[in-house]
């Protein structure tokens, strides 16, 4: 993650323009139903610096917990300094849990593509490039994968972005968890350039046009 303030006010400027939608954005025509009762599940999302995508995730009524973490590679290289070399398959990934009754799966999908990070770009979000700043989604499951894929295909034909979604599915198969100084970052340093220019659009974007989906104070 780049600290130089020309590098962060220039993605700033980017950001404004990022998700540019050439119709209007639509919900997923497949989804899971609301569980009946409280029922935490699990979603692996990969969209830039997990800063950025832990900071949306947060706002989210029904998201109960969001932790930043590494997925893609193996338990050996799943630290900050390995991964930033972009050479350990690993991307810079959040663990949801969230409540089923209260929130879906697809309509995380819909945050995730629509607020969270650009899926256009291919291995860069903002200022960070490199394959661990890839848009991935981590399928934890058969009907996690058919309901992305799904939806990806949806948006494409419904061309909802200028350019073709290049986010990758793969099959969960581990996440790791960041080191501790990385946790809650943005909410701990509200005041740092790259947060302001890069997390905040992103948290002031979904507080605007997603009021019903925050979190009651």
């Amino acid at each position: 993650m780049y600290d130089h303030l020309a590098q962060v006010l220039l993605a700033g400027i980017v950001l404004l323009a990022f998700n540019a939608q050439a119709a209007p954005f639509p919900d997923p025509k497949i989804d899971d139903t609301r569980a009946p009762q409280k029922s935490i599940r699990k979603a692996v999302f990969a969209g830039g610096c997990f800063w950025c995508t832990e900071a949306v995730f947060e706002y989210v009524d029904g998201v109960d917990k969001v932790v930043s973490g590494y997925s893609g590679g193996t338990k050996e290289t799943a630290d900050y300094e390995s991964v930033s070399t972009g050479r350990t398959a690993h991307a810079e990934a959040i663990e949801i849990s969230y409540d089923a009754s209260k929130i879906t799966y697809g309509q995380l999908l819909k945050v995730f593509f629509e607020i969270a990070h650009d899926p256009t770009t291919l291995n860069r979000q903002g200022p960070d490039t490199g394959p661990q700043y890839r848009s991935a989604v981590f399928a934890l499951d058969a009907n996690q994968k058919r309901i992305v894929q799904s939806y990806i295909a949806q948006l494409d034909a419904a061309k909802a972005f200028r350019s073709k979604i290049v986010t990758e599915v793969a099959d969960f198969k581990a996440f790791y968890e960041a080191e501790g100084y990385h946790q809650n970052y943005c909410t701990r340093n509200p005041r740092n350039p790259y947060v302001m220019f890069n997390a905040q659009p992103k948290v002031e974007k979904l507080k605007k046009s997603k009021p019903g989906l925050l979190k009651k104070k």
